[in-house]
């Protein structure tokens, strides 16, 4: 049944601390750019809110680096975070490798060519779902008191961050991409040793204006030292199979002020049980702004629980954060990879509680393993534009949570919902959206906002009450002035602001800006504004921009209502002011894209990946050519891009699959730790497993990816004997990059390749998504399907000047 409700009352409450700067980045290690307050991040004394991303470069072939890196920038990251695992690098004793993909100091400046700055996790422990948290071996079983100021285990560090030193020294610096350095991960009680390694970093020129050590669990951090950094998961992997969604990762669906999360990294160490905890400050640390370096982008996959979000889950978590008062957006993972060699990973037989695949880190990222975009990308990109545009207005902003809000996390019908604002002036979020536990329409919706630096009145929005329906994810300007021209409000979620070219012919019309808004699914778009309607006029391509005024209604003195199915252009003015409101629907929302890293900020609608080259131009991944339309402000419409491709010939080929070959039937289990399943090991593989025989059609020039549709337990993909790939089933398309597999070139012509699926048992103790579940409930037996595979050939189209 739909929820009935009140009207919705918050009122600004200003900063209780005066502004502040702490010594590290200002007095201490400056950097030319980057610099910290107690409240935010300054980039040139601008405020803003930087989006920090993590893909582990070991973990993915140098050879992809570049379009994986271009693909984060374009989705709004500004700042790639990355782990230096010391067990890729230095297996045995003999001196650390840092040639082809473990080459961090290329990696460092290919992402500064993509326009990103870095953020180095320089461990030495880094967990990562990695045997051993990261060390090798060697460092593992040696007689020292691991994780201390012990001197026979610095003895050990030592050398290992002179070496990274000798890679990344000449890299760091003021006026380096590198700004941030990350001390271990995940140390709780060891204050004294973060500053050591801190001394010992620096010591060997890993030095960056700010150094970061993670603070959740109730860690306890050095003063002043390190820049403390949280986390948010929707859900994980690390929790029983039969236990339920678990209170720490249900807590991040609702808006808190409450930032540390006893449930990351829970299954390595004892933490209570509890329910919804008391509020907390605005800001963790006196000294530092809220900031974040694992919200959760995705999720990996262990044996015994294999969870699955979806794209407006991780969008929901990340959207909360920011009306939490978020100070720096950082994602694990955002980019996925595949372990380099056999048995990196964490798993029962390296004492973890955990078996993860061995090869498998594809963690149903933003972008996947094979470099595929994953369901989060396009609702956290519209999150990042907004962030790129209106980052300077809102990082100073503290957040306000509204008196009557949600009681525990099983309240599911008081809405979700939180004020950013300086008492002028401000956003209003609304997060209506959780896995598991559905939720209600909430009906007849209206907001009172008291911003008493504007007005004695408040604001009450929208003009009629609407209905907010759940996977609503939205944040609307308050007394938003823009060329001139103040809006009092919008229910529609600011995108971003363009700009026409500065060698415009009109100058006039080249200096009135667009905001570009997107609808919310199901809410009418309302316009509080004094301003003057000058016309609608659609905006699709090669419209004759024909007015289209009827489009635009007004119900009450100073609302407009914009309809909108399709892209439309309202032109305001006020006095001298002019403003363009470019209304983007729903429906066209994830193939919106803002690209900006050549300094140019450009608005692009594709379905297929696009991102910016190493010459400015814009570049389309697809199969076949792509439709890549450009809105052009001085003509306010989309026009379509031309583009080229270098492999013309690509497309989609199905795979032919030989007759299998039937393995023995599987087991219901095949073992345990501390209760939890263990995943087949290759033995198992190779005896419980059918094998099916794969024809891979001939490459036609470009990224080839496999697709495989598949139903059972456990796959693993082997090459001529040699197994490469490796998942455990949950219901979603295992895509497999073949490029990086089989040698330099890729997967030869010829050589032999074979899927192998383990059945599933109905009486296996593991625990899957809802889909597949309901899928495995179908089949009194075991079950294993092989439903379809194909072969992606994606050629590489760049728009032509």
């Amino acid at each position: 049944m739909p929820l009935q409700t009140a009207r919705f009352t918050v009122a600004h409450e200003p900063w209780a601390e005066p502004l502040a700067r702490p010594a590290m980045g200002t007095a201490i290690d400056r950097h030319e750019r980057i610099s910290l307050t107690n409240r935010y991040v300054e980039q040139r004394g601008v405020p803003v809110i930087p989006v920090s991303g993590e893909l582990h470069y070991s973990r993915v072939p140098r050879a992809e680096w570049s379009e994986r890196l271009r693909l984060m920038r374009s989705g709004g990251v500004t700042v790639v975070a990355s782990y230096l695992i010391w067990n890729h690098h230095q297996p045995t004793p003999d001196a650390p490798s840092f040639e082809g993909d473990l080459d961090v100091a290329a990696f460092v400046r290919e992402a500064a060519a993509a326009g990103l700055d870095v953020v180095l996790r320089v461990g030495p422990w880094i967990h990562g779902e990695t045997r051993n948290g990261g060390f090798p071996d060697w460092v593992q079983q040696a007689p020292v008191a691991h994780r201390t100021d012990d001197p026979a285990y610095l003895a050990l560090v030592e050398p290992w961050f002179a070496a990274i030193g000798a890679q990344v020294a000449d890299l760091c610096g003021p006026t380096s991409n590198v700004i941030a350095v990350q001390l271990d991960n995940e140390l709780y009680d060891q204050p004294d040793h973060l500053v050591t390694l801190k001394r010992l970093a620096r010591r060997h020129g890993i030095v960056a204006p700010i150094y970061t050590a993670t603070a959740w669990g109730g860690a306890e951090l050095p003063d002043g030292e390190v820049l403390p950094l949280y986390g948010g998961y929707g859900d994980g992997f690390w929790v029983d199979a039969d236990h339920a969604w678990d209170t720490t990762f249900r807590e991040h669906f609702f808006f808190s002020h409450t930032w540390d999360d006893p449930g990351i990294g829970a299954d390595l160490r004892a933490h209570p049980g509890i329910g919804r905890r008391p509020e907390t400050p605005r800001l963790p640390s006196a000294s530092f702004p809220a900031a974040t370096c694992e919200l959760g982008g995705g999720m990996a996959t262990a044996y015994h629980r294999r969870p699955l979000l979806s794209g407006a889950d991780v969008a929901a978590v990340a959207h909360n954060k920011i009306g939490n008062g978020s100070g720096w957006q950082g994602y694990y993972m955002y980019a996925g990879g595949t372990n380099p060699r056999p048995a990196l990973q964490e798993s029962h037989a390296t004492g973890y509680p955990n078996d993860l695949p061995e090869f498998d880190y594809d963690f149903h990222a933003p972008i996947g393993a094979a470099g595929r975009l994953g369901a989060g990308h396009a609702p956290l990109r519209r999150q990042h534009a907004f962030l790129s545009a209106f980052g300077d207005r809102l990082a100073p902003m503290p957040s306000t949570l509204p008196a009557h809000h949600p009681t525990d996390v099983d309240d599911v019908s008081t809405l979700r919902w939180a004020l950013r604002s300086d008492g002028a002036s401000g956003w209003l979020f609304i997060t209506w959206q959780q896995p598991h536990v559905p939720l209600d329409t909430v009906t007849d919706v209206q907001f009172e906002v008291g911003l008493p630096d504007a007005s004695a009145e408040p604001l009450v929005l929208p003009h009629a009450p609407v209905d907010v329906a759940p996977g609503t994810i939205a944040h609307w300007p308050l007394h938003l002035e823009l060329g001139g021209v103040h809006l009092d409000w919008a229910t529609a979620s600011p995108l971003t602001v363009l700009h026409a070219a500065d060698d415009a012919a009109d100058a006039a019309d080249a200096a009135v800006p667009t905001l570009v808004l997107v609808a919310e699914s199901g809410i009418p778009v309302e316009l509080a504004t004094s301003a003057e309607l000058l016309g609608a006029f659609a905006a699709e391509p090669a419209s004759d921009a024909a007015d289209l005024g009827s489009a635009v209604t007004s119900p009450a003195p100073g609302i407009l209502v914009v309809e909108a199915p399709r892209p439309l252009r309202v032109e305001l003015a006020q006095g001298d002011g002019r403003l363009s409101v470019l209304v983007l629907p729903a429906a066209s929302a994830d193939d919106v894209w803002v690209l900006e890293a050549s300094g140019d900020r450009r608005l692009v609608l594709s379905a297929d990946p696009v991102f910016e080259d190493a010459d400015g131009w814009i570049a389309a991944r697809a199969a076949a050519r792509p439709d890549v339309r450009e809105y052009l402000p001085l003509l306010g419409r989309f026009e379509p891009l031309v583009v080229a491709a270098e492999a013309p010939d690509g497309g989609r080929f199905p795979v032919a699959v030989g007759e299998p070959a039937p393995g023995t039937e599987p087991p219901a289990g095949f073992g345990d730790r501390h209760g939890r399943a263990s995943a087949p090991s290759r033995d198992d593989v190779a005896r419980f497993g059918i094998a099916y025989p794969l024809a891979l059609p001939a490459s036609s020039g470009g990224r080839r990816t496999l697709e495989i549709d598949w139903a059972g337990d456990v796959a693993r993909l082997e090459i001529d004997g040699e197994v490469v790939a490796d998942r455990f089933w949950d219901g979603t398309t295992w895509t497999v990059g073949l490029d990086a597999l089989g040698g330099p070139d890729g997967v030869r012509n010829d050589a032999r390749v074979v899927l192998r699926i383990v059945p599933l048992r109905p009486d296996a103790v593991v625990r899957l998504p809802e889909a597949a579940a309901a899928r495995r409930a179908l089949v009194d037996g075991p079950l294993i399907a092989l439903d379809e595979v194909a072969v992606t050939d994606a050629g590489l189209w760049r728009e032509q000047p």
